[in-house]
């Protein structure tokens, strides 16, 4: 048996280009793979708001397996860590011999990324070049990369609760070659934007739907519970909505399961998701007026195939 490799998040980022990893999700969500429910647990902190541990494993019959351990815990930023954390071990599906361990923060970033950029190429328009990023977390530049590998981004407005923040992401996407800048008004930010990535832990509606302009793309990237919101009710009246997985985001979303137990929203409104879209089962965008939306909760398909990839060119 071969010894088990680590790959760091160097490596990851690395190896995991935007370019190769949005096509690779794309051959995985078009072949598919065994994906049971994922684990979702609530974890008690004392004197602190609780924290998230989630396990979700993924196979293809013949072929890798792998599981990923995921930590979330949004206290960790008085304590200088990333909300954030995990780890991910790719096992070889035919003897279940471990083959690496990967590290699960940075693999999860880049795939989490590269499934909006995936989302983007179907249903953002195709001369989109004005990008807001809504959140200053770890996401953050990261959705602001890969949104940029699939459609021709020219501007970035970067908005947070705190401004230097919002400064400092801004500030390394300038250094990385993207025209970026802070933006103080969030309502002008999303009215000027082609496209809207929001990365937040956000509990209660950030961005309103009435300030969309036509033909914008909105991408909810950090809600992963029925509690969490990013964007409200208007939001997706006006917009064509669009999952990452049906079992998934209609179970585990608030930006789609609050507005379905209101009755804003009925399952069969739901448009498709990308395993639809990469297969050529569902139309994306419509039209150039159309605005549509696009919630991820995330699946352990898109570890797998971002897992196999790092350690093939690691």
């Amino acid at each position: 048996m071969t010894a088990m490799r680590f790959v760091g998040a160097a490596e990851i980022e690395r190896a995991l280009d935007y370019p190769s990893l949005v096509d690779a999700l794309r051959e995985a969500f078009r072949a598919g793979c065994s994906l049971p429910p994922r684990h979702h647990h609530e974890v008690e902190v004392p004197g602190g708001t609780p924290g998230t541990l989630l396990l979700m494993p993924a196979w293809r019959p013949g072929g890798a397996m792998g599981v990923k351990i995921v930590t979330v815990f949004p206290d960790n930023g008085t304590r200088g860590l990333p909300a954030v954390l995990g780890s991910y071990m790719l096992v070889d599906g035919v003897t279940g011999a471990p083959q690496a361990i990967l590290d699960g923060r940075m693999l999860t970033v880049r795939r989490t990324a590269a499934a909006s950029a995936l989302a983007a190429s179907y249903l953002a328009r195709k001369d989109a070049a004005r990008l807001l990023v809504v959140g200053t977390g770890q996401l953050a530049p990261q959705l602001a990369r890969a949104h940029a590998a699939v459609r021709p981004i020219r501007e970035v407005r970067v908005w947070g609760r705190s401004r230097d923040k919002a400064a400092a992401v801004a500030a390394e996407l300038s250094a990385a070659g993207l025209a970026a800048e802070a933006a103080t008004d969030l309502a002008a930010a999303a009215a000027w934007a082609d496209v809207v990535t929001c990365a937040t832990l956000a509990r209660e509606p950030i961005v309103q739907g009435a300030w969309l302009r036509p033909g914008a793309h909105l991408d909810l990237v950090g809600g992963f519970t029925p509690a969490m919101r990013e964007a409200d009710d208007e939001a997706v009246r006006r917009a064509s909505v669009w999952v990452d997985t049906r079992e998934g985001a209609l179970h585990e979303a608030g930006d789609i399961v609050q507005p379905m137990a209101s009755g804003v929203l009925a399952a069969e409104a739901v448009h498709g998701d990308l395993f639809t879209l990469c297969r050529g089962e569902a139309q994306g965008r419509q039209d150039e007026a159309e605005i549509t939306l696009f919630k991820s909760v995330g699946t352990a398909l898109e570890d797998l195939a971002a897992a196999e990839l790092a350690v093939a060119r690691a």
